[in-house]
């Protein structure tokens, strides 16, 4: 692989102000094949953007969350299809949002299913996010309960958007999930993730807390605003009660890499075996039969735009992944896992052709024309040096 073309494609990328900094970095079953870094990880500092710098990722959290609740379902100590209300009790008794009256309250009705292990990592519990589902969001507006960005607990304590099983919808299910395996463990899911993935991985800078040294390190978080891009505050509004497993880690593009590495090579890097074969395999094949992945339409412009990934194509979900039904115009195999973060952080693993690949920059809001455009044509380069 040419190093120098894939650095030059990632400095017009953030040439002309139009993206921050960006870092990206390739591996194949060889190892790692590319490292590059270009632009500001702060414009307001003029601090460039390293390979090592410490990043918000965002939902790319959601990936490390299903691999520790699945390291638990090989232990035994969770189940896909258990009732999850029989270990955290709101899990059984979370009610439907079926609308609002005519004074504008909230309607809500027992569900008719059981919110699952396998219903949380795949988006089908009936738990939303409110920025892509504005029913939700006029529910936390009439009621005043606090949204996610609170950092709360009580923020989980949502109302299901449907009855589980009934379709799929982007949500809170992986933040459950990651509350599942405090429960089991009793220990706060980044202590566990700590012992049982970071540590074995050598991911010594993923964390939900900031880590001490880290802090030098630290991109901004920008927004593109009609007066160009500035640093703005994260999405959080105040301490954070809980480790979010749908959405709390900072990290690096390498930290990440190590992860999606481990995944491509069937749960082991370098020797150290974090999911048994049989488990990546299971997590990476459809878990929703005949649904789909629907398109998400924004309610909050200010943190998202309206994304679909690929318009016209059949998309899954694995226990924790998006998967493309077929191949990708950037060469992408049909099979292969892929997600994101909130700040266009972009990931990929291709089974078939043996490459993964980790894109990140911080920049709201998500699904940026300008950073997926950058994105998918690095993407395209990898695949064109690899043949």
């Amino acid at each position: 692989m040419n190093p120098k073309k894939l650095d030059r494609i990632l400095a017009a990328q953030a040439a002309g102000g139009t993206l921050p900094g960006v870092v990206a970095t390739v591996a194949t079953d060889a190892g790692v094949v590319y490292e590059g870094a270009c632009g500001s990880a702060d414009i307001g500092a003029g601090r460039p953007m390293a390979i090592d710098t410490v990043l918000m990722i965002a939902s790319m959290t959601k990936a490390i969350t299903g691999a520790a609740a699945m390291q638990l379902v090989e232990q035994g100590k969770l189940s896909l299809d258990q009732p999850a209300g029989e270990i955290i009790p709101y899990l059984g008794s979370a009610k439907v949002l079926d609308g609002f009256d005519g004074d504008a309250q909230p309607v809500l009705r027992a569900s008719r299913g059981v919110v699952t292990l396998r219903n949380l990592l795949t988006h089908t519990s009936g738990f939303v996010y409110e920025i892509w589902n504005a029913n939700q969001a006029r529910y936390l507006e009439v009621t005043g309960e606090p949204g996610l960005g609170s950092g709360l607990v009580k923020s989980l304590e949502m109302p299901l958007a449907f009855d589980p099983g009934e379709r799929w919808e982007y949500g809170i299910g992986i933040d459950w999930a990651g509350q599942l395996v405090e429960a089991v463990t009793g220990q706060r899911l980044g202590a566990y993730m700590e012992e049982r993935i970071f540590g074995p991985l050598g991911m010594s800078s993923t964390s939900f807390a900031p880590k001490a040294g880290n802090e030098g390190r630290a991109a901004a978080v920008h927004a593109r605003t009609p007066d160009g891009l500035v640093p703005v505050a994260g999405v959080m509004s105040g301490p954070v009660e809980f480790d979010m497993g749908g959405g709390g880690l900072q990290s690096t593009a390498g930290d990440y890499l190590r992860f999606t590495r481990m995944m491509l090579g069937g749960g082991t890097l370098d020797g150290r075996q974090i999911l048994r074969a049989e488990t990546v395999a299971e997590m990476s094949r459809n878990q929703m039969g005949a649904l789909n992945c629907n398109a998400l339409r924004t309610v909050n412009p200010g943190l998202s735009n309206d994304c679909d990934f690929y318009p016209g194509m059949a998309q899954k979900w694995g226990l924790s992944f998006l998967i493309n039904s077929e191949a990708t115009p950037e060469g992408r195999s049909a099979g292969s896992l892929a997600w994101a973060g909130l700040a266009n952080s972009y990931y990929w693993i291709d089974p078939v052709k043996r490459v993964t690949g980790v894109w990140v920059t911080q920049l709201f809001p998500f699904f940026d024309g300008e950073a997926m455009a950058a994105f998918r044509a690095f993407e395209r380069a990898v695949y064109e040096e690899l043949g």
